[in-house]
């Protein structure tokens, strides 16, 4: 295609929000209009189950739950009064508790004023809030704020580590829906133990984020912690940014959250119409089932370019794969059904491996973010007449026209500038987008029995141990085959050899003899 035919084609597939000053360009997607015109009945249909999945209809039958996340942008849409006034109060509370901690009518107990907050969650409980904090935390923040996001020991002590000297006026946030998750579950444990450590009362340093009636519900209120907030059950972890779950730690940063619902509710008045062109999430699906042919063959590659985005590859990762990583479709057909998301920032991914992306497997499609503000105020010229946002500009108009060259295809999202506003609307944006996709490929995008069945499956390594554990104490020493037998599990030998290895390397009393090299000549027994 000449330089005229693209220039045209660029105007023909350009989509522009006047309001939110948005632009969406899917032009170097080297679909044609026989595509389009082809695509039409799934959009249709696409277009008739979003509006059904807003107005309450059961969208996840396998949990019998509808999907509300939409509501929490506009009340007026929910499906019953009280759904309405609850989305209504909780960002009331919030923000009424957030005014307390800020003014230190609410402190700690040897503290005029929190400083720090520890956010505790699991996958849609943690990259949303990490994600924003990244984006939009202002540089003198009234709270700073740290993460626990996963089960790993030597991370968390890391963060005790360096908040030591400051725990005591340190605000600890739990986010689980069920209360029974185990990663904010142990995180929640071990929290608890450093303050008990330091003789600080944990109770009046905690505010839970849950399910009404949940574990964590029960035990936030027996406690008498600071605050509970709700986590609907309409609400799924990875849709969950614009609830309770994102705005509690974002409020206490200083984010303004009304901002965030605005620029969300703007882009989803934007992605309702049922139109192709004037819908920018309808023209994301699009370009999605072109990559891939309807089947993700291709990974979609993800590259902002501004350093406070560089967490939105990681939260766009799970909103995607697990929203359209499923083996069925609605009709129980096995499809293997995703969309391979990874990413991390422009101009840095040039250096890495954009070299492949231009001249090795031809297996993606680009997602480029693109922000027209360099930054707020003027910039130094590096050469005559360039600064440095003038040669990131040029290197993301680069690399795109390079890969256009090597029929390599790429969308582009462009922003004004990184605030409350426009990611509350890349947010809106790509929910619905995975949403329009899901029902185009027909699977339900709001179910993960994938992260369940990885959920029973560590449940039961778990409860081994004990088993393992209960054997060993009844027995001097014995080899790995004889333990699986003697605990009933015969066909385990390589999960109970994992299991005592572990146990093994971190002083937990189990002794292992024989060659490490050769597992099967092992004996294992207890310390005394």
């Amino acid at each position: 295609m000449d330089a005229a035919a693209l220039w045209q084609r660029y105007q023909d597939w350009l989509y522009y929000h006047e309001g939110l000053e948005f632009y969406l360009d899917i032009s170097r997607m080297r679909f044609d209009d026989s595509f389009v015109a082809a695509m039409q009945p799934k959009l249709d249909k696409a277009f008739k189950e979003m509006d059904a999945l807003e107005k309450g209809a059961i969208a996840n039958p396998d949990e019998n739950r509808m999907v509300g996340h939409y509501w929490l942008r506009n009340p007026e849409l929910a499906p019953t009064p009280e759904i309405k006034q609850e989305i209504i109060e909780t960002v009331e509370q919030i923000e009424a508790f957030v005014s307390k901690i800020h003014s230190g009518e609410i402190h700690p107990p040897d503290a005029r004023k929190f400083t720090d907050i520890i956010s505790i969650g699991i996958g849609g409980s943690a990259l949303g809030p990490e994600f924003v904090a990244e984006a939009l935390a202002p540089d003198n923040a009234p709270l700073d704020i740290h993460f626990i996001d996963n089960s790993d020991p030597a991370g968390i002590d890391r963060l005790f580590s360096k908040l030591k000297d400051r725990l005591y006026r340190t605000l600890v946030i739990v986010i689980s829906k069920s209360g029974g998750t185990p990663e904010p579950r142990n995180g929640m444990i071990e929290v608890q133990n450093a303050y008990a450590k330091q003789n600080l009362n944990f109770s009046a340093h905690a505010v839970a984020v849950t399910g009404t009636g949940s574990k964590l519900y029960n035990v936030a209120t027996s406690e008498n912690w600071l605050a509970t907030f709700p986590m609907p059950d309409w609400v799924g972890g990875r849709t969950s940014e614009l609830s309770a779950v994102g705005f509690v730690p974002a409020a206490l940063q200083g984010i303004d959250i009304r901002e965030m619902l605005a620029g969300a509710k703007e882009m989803d008045i934007a992605t309702r119409k049922p139109d192709l062109k004037t819908n920018p999430a309808a023209l994301l699906a699009l370009a999605w089932y072109f990559a891939g042919n309807g089947r993700g063959e291709k990974d979609m590659v993800v590259l902002p370019y501004k350093d406070s985005l560089l967490l939105f590859s990681r939260y766009l990762q799970q909103l995607v794969m697990e929203s359209l990583g499923k083996e069925k479709d609605l009709d129980g057909n096995i499809v293997y059904q995703g969309i391979a998301v990874y990413g991390n920032k422009g101009s840095t991914d040039q250096h890495a491996y954009v070299q492949q992306l231009r001249e090795g497997v031809p297996n993606f499609f680009m997602t480029f973010i693109e922000v027209l503000e360099d930054r707020q105020g003027s910039s130094v010229e590096i050469d005559p007449g360039v600064t440095s946002g003038d040669y990131l500009s040029g290197f993301l108009q680069g690399t795109r026209q390079a890969l256009y060259e090597k029929k390599r295809d790429s969308i582009t999202v462009t922003i004004p500038q990184v605030n409350p506003r426009t990611v509350g609307a890349l947010i809106a944006l790509y929910e619905r987008a995975v949403g329009f996709y899901g029902f185009m490929v027909n699977i339900n995008a709001y179910h993960q029995p994938g992260v369940e069945a990885g959920k029973k499956a560590a449940a039961e390594i778990l409860d081994l141990q004990k088993k393992v554990m209960e054997v060993l104490k009844e027995n001097a020493s014995l080899s790995l085959s004889e333990i699986a037998e003697k605990a009933g599990q015969p066909d385990q030998v390589e999960a109970i050899y994992k299991l005592l290895r572990h146990l093994s390397n971190n002083d937990r009393g189990v002794i292992l003899q024989g060659n490490l090299a050769q597992p099967s000549s092992l004996k294992a027994s207890l310390q005394g």
